[in-house]
């Protein structure tokens, strides 16, 4: 389909194939090649981080262990890299090839050897050394896709969806979140990693997966379809979601770049950031991320201090490690207002994060008197 084709090199799905995947007749080693080549130009520049994904599709159980193998094997590892796991909602194609026999299977074979390596990590080392790498999990695929079931309580259970059809993204986002969340408890019993929610949503589609991942979600990326709908903006806003936004990926799959909501929303005081989708698909430089910096700062004439807000929320929704945002931002980040602001670090104005701050707090605060009074007519 249109929509994925973009993503083929010169058009041709084959090398994709052979470039861009670990579980290929080379076993994945000119990929990791290319991210190992990435990794020591992020470790030279320094202050660069990257989190690339890598895809579980959930058409086998043993998808997680090549991929721990691939990964320790090849040794790709970097202190300037965090992994994403990004599932395709594709379960339609593994239906109608008859790989799966309906959608539960597909849910235990992304999820089952994760929560077996969380319980007994000695019999799944690869799997539990793998897993310390991994900072969430993205839901991705073309959102434009229509599907004309409604998600709701009468849905069918994942066991009882056996048709071919696909089910539709809400469907997707909640079982996903169901056995994250699950998982992330298990895992923080023990002592181990969790992972964050961060699907791709509002690239295209209905609004409604915007619902839903307000709902479910810790972080999204893209969110341009926000701009069609004031009050979910303004739920965001409220809730601070944060917002990766990718305009040049964008630009060439959806939405042409001078339309892009990233400024306004930056306006309004969304939590917004900057990051590249597929850099090597849609980039022209080696400094994907500074391409992006540097289109928007001179299209939208955006000032010193924007671009450092930005780059202050990239890091505050990235997967980095509560000791190195601390390092990056502050010791004080997870305070509110100005008083979370480290100015040495972050070179964000104390009056604008105040600004946001008061803003925020007023915001909230109206809402609080409007619910005393709907609760108390005679206040």
């Amino acid at each position: 389909d249109k929509f994925n084709s973009k993503y083929n090199p010169v058009g041709a799905s084959e090398l994709r194939e052979i470039y861009l995947k670990t579980d290929n007749y080379i076993k994945g080693e000119y990929f990791a090649r290319l991210i190992k080549e990435v990794a020591a130009e992020l470790e030279e520049s320094t202050y660069q981080f990257t989190e690339p994904r890598l895809s579980i599709y959930g058409r086998s159980a043993s998808e997680w262990e090549s991929l721990a193998t691939w990964f320790i094997q090849h040794k790709v590892h970097s202190p300037n890299m965090r992994w994403m796991i990004q599932v395709p909602r594709i379960y339609d194609i593994f239906r109608s090839k008859k790989l799966i026999p309906n959608f539960a299977k597909m849910l235990e074979n992304i999820f089952l050897p994760l929560f077996e390596a969380t319980v007994n990590p000695q019999k799944h080392k690869s799997l539990q050394l793998f897993l310390k790498y991994v900072t969430g999990f993205d839901s991705v695929d073309d959102e434009s896709k229509h599907s004309d079931h409604m998600f709701s309580y009468k849905s069918p259970k994942p066991e009882e969806w056996t048709t071919d059809e696909n089910p539709p993204y809400t469907y997707y986002l909640f079982h996903m979140y169901a056995n994250i969340m699950v998982l992330n408890n298990l895992r923080k019993d023990r002592g181990l990693n969790t992972f964050q929610f961060r699907p791709h949503c509002g690239e295209a589609g209905s609004i409604t997966h915007l619902v839903s991942a307000f709902l479910t979600a810790d972080n999204i990326s893209h969110g341009l379809n926000l701009k069609m709908s004031p009050v979910l903006q303004y739920l965001y806003y409220l809730g601070q979601v944060p917002i990766a936004m990718s305009p040049l990926s964008n630009n060439s799959l959806f939405l042409q770049y001078s339309k892009n909501p990233l400024r306004d929303f930056l306006q309004k005081g969304l939590c917004v950031s900057l990051s590249t989708d597929d850099p090597m698909q849609f980039h022209y430089t080696k400094e994907a991320l500074m391409e992006e910096y540097a289109i928007a700062a001179q299209l939208w004439k955006l000032s010193t201090c924007d671009l450092c807000e930005i780059a202050r929320n990239s890091v505050l929704q990235s997967g980095l490690s509560h000791q190195e945002k601390k390092h990056f931002i502050g010791s004080s980040y997870l305070q509110d207002g100005p008083e979370g602001n480290d100015i040495r670090r972050t070179n964000v104005a104390q009056i604008r994060m105040a600004y946001r701050h008061e803003t925020l707090c007023n915001e909230l605060s109206f809402l609080v008197n409007v619910v005393k009074l709907g609760l108390n007519p005679a206040v």
